[in-house]
Order: structure tokens, then sequence, then C-alpha cells
């Protein structure tokens, strides 16, 4: 494409909100054209994001004002429950306006694509409102998606989080301080994720959320009953040909490792460890919670809806 297409990002300030500025810089059809945080107003983006060069300048950006900027694309990294009167205001200026959500505000509404483009790439019709997954639940659908169908009961999902997923807002799930030698559980039943997963599966899925010292990366250990005895191969072959094709996604054999997929775009599931008798199977997948659990699965959206080769500017 010829014509570069112009793209906002609200939010900006978090560590997300970092990892999408940086993979505009790098976009050859993009251009950034404004980036809203409350807390950053006035100051240099450059100032704050080593990949950025320009005089492009932070600006605090109520909803009104973010739709009469007339952004081709609009990111919203907020946190949950803020989204709202910005998708108002852009319906009501700019319909045509692509906007990514990265909460959870739109993931139950069947008006808006749900973007694990892996999973659902061919549910897309050219929907101008995305809804991108919540990281965990990236996690969990990856490890699961190849053997539904072939269950006999819910998975069992155990997820490990490096700090960063709990934002830049203080509180007890990215203090360092008390994570220091330390896994902190939390909301371990009904967490959205939990209902996330469930509702695009379609089947029952069981959740339980933990925060670790490192600062990013996901470890998630899934637990799967099967409904009728497979081979560690039979198993192994159904994760290769689900993703084959799919350069984001790395089958492995053994346990992936969460140090080794920090600050890489996407997933790796392997481990495949099944108990004796072959009825149960044990599944990892790792990623990047910034990254294909955000921002990188963000820009696979952006790119999707905007024409774009899924993976510019996804190095």
């Amino acid at each position: 494409m010829s014509q570069k297409k112009t793209i906002g990002i609200v939010g900006a300030r978090g560590h997300t909100g970092s990892e999408l500025i940086r993979l505009v810089a790098a976009h050859p059809g993009l251009d950034l054209l404004f980036v809203s945080s409350r807390e950053l107003d006035g100051q240099r983006v450059a100032d704050h994001n080593d990949g950025w060069q320009g005089e492009l300048r932070f600006e605090n950006l109520d909803a009104d004002a973010v739709a009469a900027k007339g952004a081709d694309a609009v990111i919203l990294a907020l946190p949950n429950g803020k989204g709202a009167p910005f998708v108002a205001a852009i319906d009501a200026a700019n319909p045509g306006t692509v906007i990514v959500d990265l909460s959870a505000d739109y993931r139950f509404d069947a008006a808006w694509y749900y973007g694990l483009p892996e999973l659902t790439r061919g549910r897309y019709a050219g929907q101008r409102r995305i809804s991108n997954p919540g990281c965990y639940a990236t996690a969990m659908q990856l490890a699961i998606a190849p053997l539904v169908g072939h269950l006999a009961g819910p998975p069992q999902c155990f997820g490990v989080s490096g700090y960063s997923g709990a934002g830049t807002t203080p509180s007890d799930k990215n203090n360092v301080e008390l994570l220091a030698d330390n896994l902190m559980p939390y909301a371990l039943t009904d967490h959205v994720h939990e209902r996330e997963v469930s509702k695009q599966l379609a089947m029952p899925v069981e959740f339980m959320p933990h925060v670790a010292p490192h600062f990013r990366g996901i470890t998630m250990t899934v637990n799967l009953w099967l409904s009728v005895p497979i081979s560690r191969d039979a198993v192994k072959s159904r994760f290769d040909a689900r993703y084959a094709g799919e350069p984001l996604v790395e089958v492995i054999d053994e346990a992936p490792w969460v140090s080794r997929i920090a600050g890489r775009h996407g997933a790796q599931i392997g481990a495949f460890n099944m108990a004796p008798g072959n009825g149960r199977v044990v599944v990892v997948a790792t990623l990047d919670n910034l990254l294909k659990g955000a921002a990188t699965q963000a820009m696979q959206n952006l790119n999707l809806a905007l024409g774009f080769d899924e993976l510019a500017s996804i190095q």
C-alpha cells in the first residue's frame, strides 16, 4: 500500500503503550498521529521510548478530542471500564475508524471481532471494532484449542505472569519487594480471563492466576483430561497440524521456559506429558504478556483490518 495510514494510541504511558509505540515506529505503512497520556502530557515521546525519533509529544486528550483527530485507527490501551466514551465519540464522528481495544470491555460483545488471529482469523469479515484478547487468555486458548472436542472435562489452567501484567499503577501485584522470593495467587475463581476463554472455546475452563517476581512473560500449565486415550505422538500431531504455517506459534517437544520467550513476539507450546494410561495430558504454553499477549496481537489485528501483511513491523 502506497499511502500511509494514521494511528493514535490512548493510554500510552503503560508498558504495553511503549511496546505499541515501538511497533508503530517500525511499521512502513503507519504514521503515529497522536499519543494520549494524562500523566505524560506535554512530554516528548522520544524521551520515554528509545525506538521513537522526532518531536511528537504526549497529549491529554478526552474522548471528543481523540475522535476529532480523525485517525484511520485508534488503539485503546486503557484500564477495564474506561473505553466506552472513546468508542462512542469515535462512532459518532468517524465510524470508519478502526478501533482495537486492549481491555476486557468488549470481549463479550458479539458486535466486536475477537482478534486472536491464529484461532479467529477466519471470522474476520471487515469489522472495524476489534477486541484484543487477554494475555492469559491467549496462552490458554493456544494450549487448549487443538484438543477441543477430545476432552472429558474442563481444562485446569495454572498461570504465572511477570508483574508487568499488573500495569504501572502501584499494587501488591507489581510491588517488587512483596514479590521477591514469592509467588502471589489471586482471583482464583471467576477471573475475567476464565470467563473469556470459556466463552471463546464454548466449554468451561478453570483458571488459577499467579504473579511472580520476573518482569515479563507468562507460563501457562494446562491439565487436560481426554475423552479417550491418545498417544503422545497423536496429541503433538494435533498441535503441529493446528499451528502449521503460523509463524508466531512454535510447537516444541519439551516444556518451554518463560525466560526464552521474554521479548519475543510469538508463543511456544510444548511438554505434552502423558499420565499413565494416556487419558490425561499436560501442556505448557509461554508467551510475552506485553507482546503476543497485548501489543504484538494488536498489531496483527491492525494489519489485518488495514490491509497490510499481518506481520508488518513484527520482527
